[in-house]
């Protein structure tokens, strides 16, 4: 049984952070403990939801000198575009903040399957306008199932990813990652309950 408070050794991933939402409930920034580096906020999902603890999450993170990024939920039943252009309204650009990511998977999404080609066509466009919008190259965040199905990363070859793997370091994904999320269960001071925490990989 793996501890609450277990993450990957800091001497093998210097960098690590958590990625938080609304479920967290309120969190208490400025107790975070320093070996939180960066934080993912969610900031939005679909194409008219915005997550309801986003600016207090984006005000606090900055406020306590942590690095900051936000997160989009990716819905299978809205168009790209859509979904960009709800992203790009909640996010406000910043030169400081982390590269946009967008979250890639099945749990709570909806029940439509959409065809490999299709997503695809889809995802392009939420990319091309989120990355024109800040300048940086969106981070796919992905599960072993959604990449079964869809083979996000060798389609998205130039896009950094970001791999869903709890406990073992991901072994899957055609080119090494940039982030993993380690654990969903991490427990530390400032949040409630547990958290997804994460870990960047070396330069």
């Amino acid at each position: 049984m793996i501890a609450a408070d277990w993450r990957p050794a800091e001497a093998d991933y210097p960098r690590q952070g958590i990625d938080v939402s609304h479920h967290q409930g309120a969190i208490d920034w400025d107790a975070l403990p320093d070996e939180v580096d960066f934080a993912y906020i969610k900031a939005s999902e679909g194409g008219d939801h915005r997550d309801d603890r986003f600016a207090e999450n984006w005000r606090g993170a900055r406020s306590a000198g942590i690095a900051r990024g936000a997160y989009h939920y990716f819905s299978l039943c809205t168009p790209g575009a859509e979904q960009a252009n709800n992203f790009i309204a909640t996010v406000p650009a910043s030169r400081d903040m982390l590269p946009p990511a967008v979250d890639l998977e099945f749990g709570g999404n909806c029940s439509e399957r959409l065809t490999p080609d299709a997503l695809a066509t889809e995802l392009t466009l939420f990319i091309t306008r989120v990355e024109a919008r800040y300048g940086r190259r969106v981070v796919l965040y992905l599960t072993r199932e959604f990449e079964g199905g869809y083979e996000i990363s060798r389609r998205f070859p130039d896009q950094p990813l970001w791999l869903r793997s709890i406990v073992l370091k991901p072994d899957w994904g055609t080119r090494p990652w940039s982030l993993w999320q380690a654990s969903s269960f991490r427990r530390i001071p400032g949040i409630s309950g547990g958290v997804d925490w994460n870990v960047a990989a070396r330069p």
